[in-house]
């Protein structure tokens, strides 16, 4: 097992209850608000040390009042938090608004993430690899919600540590493909799959397609997640894997896409195959959709193992 490596944001989600969301130009009566603590960057640094990877997380808060907290929150889920700077100004927010089905939609205002520089990422990486030589490092996680140059720098990088490259490009974008082609394990929903390809991705016969498209400019691994249909995975190697999801209640799917991600980099870490990585990332990810909040959703390895064990 190396150590993995997450570059990326951390938020204080704000997050409002509602029965439904508001219309254009429509004001609804929230039912509760609450502060936890998220970041697709900071969410899947939690759900791969809860899955039991030796995690550190390199990004930035600000100098408010949400900044220690933040750090801590890393901390106490077993993230190594060495590689978080405090920058001025404000912390990363999300305004979060989750309806009665646990549908949400989100406004991002960057803060500190928005500072987090190519220079910042690179002395955390070496940090996280042990030195120049690279040999600690086992994966780097990365998202879109710092600035896209720290991201592409961070994919050049670590493919010279020989860490695996695991890219979730969200809120998505489209993505250049030299970019693409040291990406070893791509990471997208429907959404997602289709900025980058130009496709229309509206089924399971879209994502594969799609997945095809992104395999051909040079991407190792392709896994598409389509919510309560499941996940389509292709590889460059000819393997193609389609695995359902688990059938649940959902209460809020804040976080689900990054604990999937977070929980398949630890079990593709820890010497997983694929098959079941995707299986047991599905099962985390199911869990903490029936959950409310970001990272205070996201399930433990027991849990996961317990969860799975009373499915047969």
């Amino acid at each position: 097992m190396g150590k993995i490596a997450v570059v990326g944001s951390i938020n204080m989600d704000v997050v409002n209850r509602v029965e439904r969301h508001p219309l254009p130009g429509e004001t609804v009566s929230g039912l509760e608000t609450a502060y936890i603590p998220g970041g697709k960057g900071a969410n899947q640094a939690v759900a791969a040390a809860r899955a039991g990877a030796q995690v550190l997380m390199i990004g930035a808060v600000g100098q408010d009042p949400f900044g220690g907290p933040l750090v801590e929150a890393l901390g106490k889920a077993g993230v190594n938090t060495a590689g978080v700077l405090e920058k001025e100004g404000t912390s990363g927010m999300a305004f979060i608004t989750v309806d009665a089905h646990g549908e949400n939609n989100i406004i991002l205002s960057p803060g500190a993430n928005g500072r987090l520089s190519a220079e910042d990422m690179e002395a955390g990486l070496i940090g996280a690899a042990g030195g120049s030589g690279g040999a600690g490092l086992g994966g780097v996680l990365l998202q879109n919600e710092i600035p896209w140059e720290t991201t592409a720098a961070a994919v050049r990088r670590a493919r010279t540590y020989g860490a695996a490259v695991y890219l979730n490009p969200a809120p998505a974008r489209k993505v250049e493909d030299e970019v693409l082609a040291l990406v070893d394990v791509l990471v997208v929903n429907e959404t997602e799959a289709a900025a980058i390809s130009g496709l229309e991705v509206a089924s399971r016969e879209h994502a594969e397609a799609a997945a095809e498209w992104l395999l051909g400019r040079g991407v190792g691994e392709v896994i598409v997640t389509l919510g309560a249909a499941g996940v389509v995975y292709a590889s460059k190697e000819g393997e193609r894997i389609s695995a359902p999801a688990f059938r649940v209640e959902a209460v809020d799917t804040t976080a689900a896409g990054d604990t999937f991600i977070g929980a398949y980099a630890a079990a593709r870490d820890r010497g997983a195959s694929v098959q079941e990585a995707l299986r047991w990332a599905n099962a985390a990810a199911a869990i903490a959709v029936t959950r409310p909040g970001a990272q205070s959703s996201i399930p433990s390895a027991d849990e996961v193992n317990r969860w799975l064990e009373n499915r047969g």
